[in-house]
């Protein structure tokens, strides 16, 4: 009689799972629209709100949009918060007995101090890169003059996205290169970046730990991804935040993961974070040196994910926000995404973007699949371009291999017709020299 007894209960949990949850998805730029539509399309009731003025439109036609997040907090059985800078809100909310995924006041400054960020990773026994950090530019100058060597600037503290992209990696031993380019960009920089930091560069493989945290244990598996973050294939040209990730799901007992985010585990139970958390890492010989926290969902690395993941998002949220331990299932093999953009990505510049806006995204055939949302509208059953940056969609692959992967997603590109859309032809392909340096050290 037991095993009838264990399918009631299957079949009883499937009838709870089944009823429709309220999801209201608050941001300001609308980065979560690909998310928020995928919850929808499960089956579950989705309000969203978008702050930026440049962005309001960005969804429309695909999900519910409000005015005043604030006013829906109690109509919503989950509040998804899709960027920092909302952690004091999400905290109080929490404090309120509502189902919060998003950051909290202690991720917030994870992510956005740079130096709060590496003395955490510090105490909680991970490898850190020496770094030095500034308020003033002449101070930093003498610094490196009388400490010639190699190094990163980065910007710190409260800057915007854009702001972050003004980062140099350093080239020549001495680092000259490096006087050079801050003694001809104090003047205008100090300006923007009131605080900032030089690391000592390391060189290696740029690899990124991640997991989502229900408030008290990572949810197992894992995700390992390689970020393309410059704007040209090759890695050349200007840092754009993003234009194409690869990906594999994994044990949490693979090496990267314990010897980097795992260690993080009692800190976010301490501060009960909720979400998905992520350290980008620089990996040689020698060691494994984190870099820095994203303490929220990634873009177009949420995308990604849902190419790679089989259980419903909806569940999944409604659970881990309830701190409860879930099952998440996942695709074997690689998932690859490729970010599609327009002019002025990734620059801002509203009269450049005019020529493009509510420009129709056309397909030759009419399969969607890999397809999805970045900032987009619907019009009379057509997909039109909104906000006003020109990040448009994340086009996926997935399969047992890199080189599969790839051509999938690449194959899918070439369904898309837009006018003067661009992307990065080599999302993937360091792979196959990477893996090798990758498990030859024991870290994969």
């Amino acid at each position: 009689m037991e095993p009838e007894k264990q399918n009631s209960e299957e079949e009883h949990k499937e009838q709870i799972t089944a009823q429709p949850k309220k999801f209201l998805f608050v941001g300001s730029a609308g980065m979560s629209s690909d998310l928020a539509w995928q919850v929808k399309k499960e089956g579950d009731e989705v309000k969203m709100y978008v702050g930026f003025e440049g962005a309001r439109d960005i969804c429309d036609g695909f999900v519910e949009k409000v005015e005043k997040w604030q006013e829906h907090k109690e109509w919503a059985d989950v509040i998804v918060f899709e960027d920092t800078g909302f952690g004091n809100a999400a905290d109080a909310l929490r404090r309120d007995g509502k189902s919060v995924i998003g950051g909290n006041a202690y991720t917030d400054r994870l992510e956005s101090d740079r130096e709060f960020g590496q003395s955490e990773m510090r105490s909680s026994g991970m490898m850190v890169l020496p770094h030095w950090d500034f308020s003033d530019f002449e101070t930093a100058l003498e610094f490196i003059k009388s400490n010639p060597g190699r190094y990163v600037f980065k910007p710190s503290g409260e800057v915007n996205s854009d702001e972050k992209g003004i980062l140099f990696i350093g080239s020549e031993e001495d680092g000259k290169d490096i006087i050079e380019v801050l003694e001809h960009n104090k003047k205008s920089w100090s300006k923007k970046i009131k605080k900032f930091q030089l690391q000592k560069y390391a060189a290696g493989v740029e690899i990124a730990a991640g997991a989502f945290f229900n408030g008290n244990d990572f949810i197992s598996p894992v995700n390992i991804n390689f970020e393309h973050k410059k704007l040209f294939p090759g890695d050349i040209g200007p840092y754009t935040g993003e234009m194409g990730t690869l990906m594999f799901w994994a044990p949490e007992t693979i090496p990267i993961f314990q010897l980097t985010l795992g260690k993080m585990r009692e800190k976010l139970r301490q501060s009960k974070y909720v979400g998905y958390i992520d350290i980008n890492c620089m990996a040689n010989g020698k060691g494994i040196y984190p870099l820095e926290f994203t303490c929220r969902f990634g873009y177009p690395t949420i995308s990604i994910q849902m190419e790679g993941v089989l259980s419903k998002w909806g569940d999944f949220f409604a659970s881990i926000a309830k701190g409860e331990q879930f099952d998440l299932k996942t695709k074997k093999g690689f998932q690859l995404g490729v970010v599609i953009a327009v002019p002025p990505f990734p620059y801002e510049a509203k009269k450049t973007f005019e020529v493009y806006k509510d420009s129709s995204i056309l397909f030759k055939k009419p399969n969607l699949e890999g397809i999805h949302i970045a900032e987009v509208k619907l019009v009379d059953g057509d997909w039109h371009l909104a906000g006003e940056s020109g990040y448009v969609l994340v086009v996926t692959g997935s399969n047992s291999t890199v080189e599969t992967a790839r051509k999938q997603a690449y194959r899918r590109i070439q369904n898309i017709m837009l006018q003067n859309m661009f992307y990065r032809t080599d999302i993937g392909i360091k792979w196959y020299h990477e893996s090798d340096q990758l498990q030859t050290w024991g870290y994969i």
